[in-house]
């Protein structure tokens, strides 16, 4: 029998702390006295409303944990029923070992493990990742995990004025962790994926590793306009490559693009060919949670009613590095 590959459910830890754009303002403004910024720029450049924030205490293993725990009971699922836990974020609890391990210690689990990385679109790789076991028969439950923390990355404290366009996207970012069970079944659940790179692209979007810079802290850095550059020749791939999927936009009955701006939402939809009015918008109401915004629109769907067993559902990334990919599945 052909083994197939079905995401179960996804469930999203959302941080009580809340930070209002205007607070946002005001503390870049008490910590660089120096760099004009005019009031409600975040809202007109990016959309952003409020974003969440994390307890200080809260570590980004802490978050992935809540969620997955949310998973468990959603859907009757134990820590034995886990056959391997990848860990998917960007920030980590530590340099080593793995967050997975850290993660999965949390929840009790004995399975193997394995951290997972590739920028904003780290859970999209994960799918396919998870696909690719599955229907080998390696294993026949994968939990991918993820969780950002990157409000702490903000910068608050600038000397020249000349790099306030670069720091600006760090003033939007939001904190969340999300969870999403992949299991085998008999019928078809994800149907195919793609991923392309303009590597080239890497020096648009950087967090430098603080061990690298000789134990220098680095700085969230993010240059939009060469950002958006990286992405030359691949929303076209995306595009082809749904097609090579048999799939057309209107084809598709969620439809799920990563958000780090309510502008760049728009583009994006734009690049793959939807109608931006059938995005679920999470960014104004929670920032750029990175890895999981698709988890949170997916689980977003669920919750609404949006979102039912046997729905066509197109996922679609792009991310500094540069990448982009498209996971397309019957849910």
């Amino acid at each position: 029998m052909t083994v197939h590959s079905t995401i179960v459910h996804a469930t999203v830890h959302i941080p009580e702390g809340r930070q209002t754009v205007a607070a946002v303002e005001d503390r870049f403004r008490a910590g660089s006295p120096a760099v004009p910024l005019s009031r409600g720029v975040l809202q007109r450049m990016y959309g952003l409303a409020e974003r969440t924030v994390a307890d200080d205490q809260e570590q980004p293993s802490d978050l992935a944990a809540h969620a997955a725990r949310r998973l468990f009971e959603d859907t009757g699922t134990g820590p034995g029923d886990v056959d391997l836990l990848l860990y998917a974020g960007i920030l980590a609890d530590m340099e080593e070992p793995a967050t997975a391990h850290v993660v999965a210690d949390k929840l009790g689990l004995g399975c193997p493990v394995f951290d997972l990385k590739n920028a904003c679109n780290g859970v999209l790789n994960a799918l396919e990742v998870a696909d690719a076991f599955i229907r080998s028969g390696q294993y026949r439950r994968v939990l991918v995990t993820t969780a950002e923390v990157s409000t702490r990355e903000s910068r608050w404290q600038l000397d020249d004025p000349a790099d306030l366009l670069t720091a600006l996207p760090s003033l939007s970012t939001g904190d969340m962790g999300s969870a999403l069970l992949v299991a085998a079944g008999d019928r078809p659940g994800i149907l195919g994926s793609r991923f392309f790179a303009n590597s080239w692209g890497w020096r648009a979007a950087t967090l430098p590793n603080p061990y690298a810079q000789h134990r220098t802290l680095g700085h969230l850095r993010i240059d939009s306009a060469q950002l958006v550059g990286s992405f030359e020749g691949l929303p076209g791939k995306v595009r082809g490559a749904l097609r090579e999927l048999g799939v057309e936009g209107d084809d598709l009955d969620l439809v799920c693009v990563h958000q780090p701006s309510v502008p760049f939402t728009k583009v994006v939809c734009d690049w793959v060919g939807v109608d931006p009015g059938r995005i679920l918008a999470t960014f104004p109401t929670h920032g750029n949670v990175a890895t999981n915004t698709i988890p949170l629109q997916l689980a977003a769907a669920l919750d609404s009613g949006r979102l039912h067993r046997g729905d066509l559902v197109g996922m679609f990334g792009f991310a500094s590095g540069a990448s982009a990919g498209v996971v397309v599945c019957r849910w």
